[in-house]
C-alpha cells in the first residue's frame, strides 16, 4: 500500500454517515482522524475525543492530532445532531442547541483547522449538510435552519481563502439509511421513498463517494459549491 496522501479529520465519524466517509477516505490512501463525543472509537482509524459544542474540546483535539499525527489537510464537518418537534412545542434550547452543535460546531472546527490549512496553502473544507436546508421540514425548523446556515458559512469560507489553494463545499444527502430510518415502518418508508424522483432512500457509501470526490485533486476547481446526493428530492435549491 502507497504512503498516505495526506490527514483526513471526520469530525462524529465513530457511526453512521461519518464512518462511511471515513472508510472511503481511507480507502483512498488518506490517514483518517475521526472524532467521537462519546462512547468507544471504532477500530482501524486514529481517534480522538472531541466536542464540537465547546471550544476549549476543539482546541485541545487540534493539539493533538497536530503534535501526534500532523495537519488534517481535509476537513469533513460532519457531526451534528437533531431535536425534532414542530415549532410551537420547540423551546429556545431546541433550538439553540441544534445551531450550536450542527452550524456554531462546524464554525469551531473549521476554524481551528484553518490556521494549518493557511500553513499548507491547501485544502479540503467539506461541509455536510442536507436537503432540508434548502426545501425546509416541518418539525425541524431547528435543523432546517443550521444546514441552511452551513451554505453561507461555506461559501463565505470560499470566498476568504479560495486564494490559498482552499475551498470549501456542501454535501446536501436527503433521506439515508441509518439506524434511525431502519426504524421506520413500512408504510412510512413507502410514503418517503415516494417522495424521491429515484425512489428510494440513500447509502451512506453513496455520499462518501461524493465526499471522496470533493476531498480528491479532481475536485480542485470546485468550491462554494452545494452537491446534493438526494435522489433529486430537493431538485431546484
Amino acid at each position: 500500500m502507497s504512503e498516505p496522501t495526506s490527514i483526513a479529520l471526520v469530525t462524529g465519524g465513530n457511526r453512521g454517515i461519518g464512518l462511511a466517509i471515513a472508510r472511503a477516505l481511507k480507502a483512498d490512501g488518506h490517514r483518517v482522524v475521526i472524532t467521537y463525543r462519546t462512547g468507544t472509537p471504532p477500530e482501524g482509524f486514529d481517534a480522538v475525543q472531541m466536542d464540537v459544542t465547546v471550544t476549549a474540546s476543539v482546541e485541545t483535539a487540534f493539539e493533538k492530532i497536530e503534535k501526534e499525527i500532523g495537519i488534517p489537510e481535509i476537513i469533513v464537518a460532519n457531526a451534528g445532531m437533531t431535536k425534532d418537534t414542530l415549532v410551537m412545542r420547540m423551546s429556545d434550547e431546541d433550538f439553540e442547541s441544534v445551531i450550536n452543535a450542527n452550524l456554531t460546531g462546524a464554525f469551531r472546527v473549521s476554524k481551528r483547522a484553518t490556521k494549518g490549512l493557511l500553513k499548507l496553502k491547501r485544502g479540503r473544507l467539506i461541509f455536510i449538510g442536507s436537503v432540508v436546508g434548502g426545501v425546509g421540514a416541518a418539525g425541524q425548523v431547528n435543523y432546517s435552519a443550521s444546514k441552511s446556515g452551513l451554505v453561507g458559512m461555506a461559501r463565505s469560507f470560499a470566498r476568504e481563502l479560495g486564494s490559498r489553494g482552499i475551498t470549501a463545499n456542501v454535501i446536501a444527502p436527503g433521506f439515508v439509511e441509518t439506524d434511525m430510518t431502519a426504524t421506520l415502518d413500512e408504510k412510512r418508508r413507502g410514503d418517503i421513498a415516494a417522495q424521491v424522483p429515484l425512489g428510494r432512500f440513500c447509502s451512506a457509501e453513496e455520499i462518501a463517494d461524493v465526499v471522496s470526490f470533493i476531498a480528491s485533486p479532481r475536485a480542485s476547481y470546485i468550491t462554494g459549491a452545494i452537491i446534493p446526493v438526494d435522489g433529486g428530492l430537493g431538485m431546484g435549491h
